[in-house]
């Protein structure tokens, strides 16, 4: 009878506002993120298919970095696409399924992202600190294992967050002061008390940032030691270099990450400048990763030359 009684307070839809008050200004904030979106796809595509086609390229650090890529692409594509909409055509309007499948996804892959940049830390530690077995313990069925183990903890994780939401009665307005269906904006919605829910968000964010960064911490310690009890000064600037693209990558993404979260849940922020950051947060890492891995790393510059090169003739 409780079930029948809360159905009744299901919307069909709800309403995403994204930058509200905005709207004369929404075609010309749409122009940098399109072009974001644009370069994220255009460059996470090519990533892939170096590491696909590129031999020299088959091995553990760039395998993660595939991964890194394709988790990347649905980031993206799950926020950008509907802000969009929203932007060009002022649809605001999303089904309270999709919704909540949206808030899956964006959740889901947010946590898959962190655990493949904690395996790459790993990936760095072994090539680093344990060189000779590296090779032989880093085998393709163990990276095929680490993914599938990093997928299936997002999804366990993040599962009972739209299912929890799904459960909640929404009588009051259905109108999210948001670009997509983050978790507590849609959790705010209720007419109910959902400190269950928000302390289930809340313990998922902090369980996943503290534990993955811990780890990448304790590896990038591990590494540093090896690295300056190395006698050669070129090993050392070779140890250095193949790290600083990984580190610029992980800083970049937990600053905004962690940003993002405490303006959404301390202080009183403007809703306007709190969607900006999520976007931010969600949009930057991906247009800006396979920028830094192609500056920074030598062996991808090389066979994006050498594939360029065997196009052109």
């Amino acid at each position: 009878m409780v079930t029948t009684n809360m159905s009744n307070f299901y919307p069909s839809v709800f309403f995403l506002d994204g930058l509200s008050g905005l709207e004369s200004a929404h075609m010309w904030i749409s122009i940098p993120l399109c072009l974001m979106y644009f370069m994220a796809m255009l460059g996470n595509s090519m990533m892939l298919l170096l590491v696909v086609v590129e031999q020299r390229l088959h091995n553990p650090m760039y395998y993660f970095l595939c991964t890194l890529s394709f988790t990347d692409m649905v980031l993206s594509s799950s926020t950008v696409l509907k802000m969009l909409c929203i932007f060009w055509f002022n649809h605001k309007e999303i089904a309270f399924l999709s919704c909540l499948v949206q808030m899956f996804f964006i959740h889901c892959f947010t946590s898959l992202e962190s655990g493949v940049l904690l395996a790459m830390a790993f990936d760095r530690y072994m090539a680093i600190c344990n060189p000779l077995h590296y090779a032989t313990s880093l085998t393709n069925t163990l990276i095929v294992k680490i993914v599938i183990a990093l997928l299936i903890r997002g999804i366990a994780i993040v599962t009972p967050c739209p299912w929890m939401a799904s459960r909640l009665p929404y009588c009051q307005t259905h109108h999210i002061s948001h670009s997509y269906c983050d978790h507590m904006a849609v959790v705010k919605l209720a007419c109910t008390d959902t400190t269950v829910n928000s302390a289930y968000g809340l313990t998922v964010v902090l369980l996943v940032i503290v534990f993955d960064i811990s780890f990448i911490a304790v590896s990038y310690a591990l590494i540093l030691g090896a690295v300056l009890g190395l006698s050669s000064k070129s090993a050392k600037n070779k140890a250095f270099g193949t790290c600083t693209s990984h580190i610029c990558i992980i800083l970049m993404f937990y600053t905004l990450g962690l940003f993002s979260f405490l303006t959404h849940r301390i202080g009183h922020i403007a809703p306007n400048i709190h969607v900006i950051l999520s976007n931010l947060y969600l949009l930057i890492p991906p247009t800006l990763n396979p920028i830094i891995y192609g500056v920074k790393t030598k062996e991808i510059r090389s066979a994006a030359v050498h594939l360029f090169s065997a196009t052109v003739k």
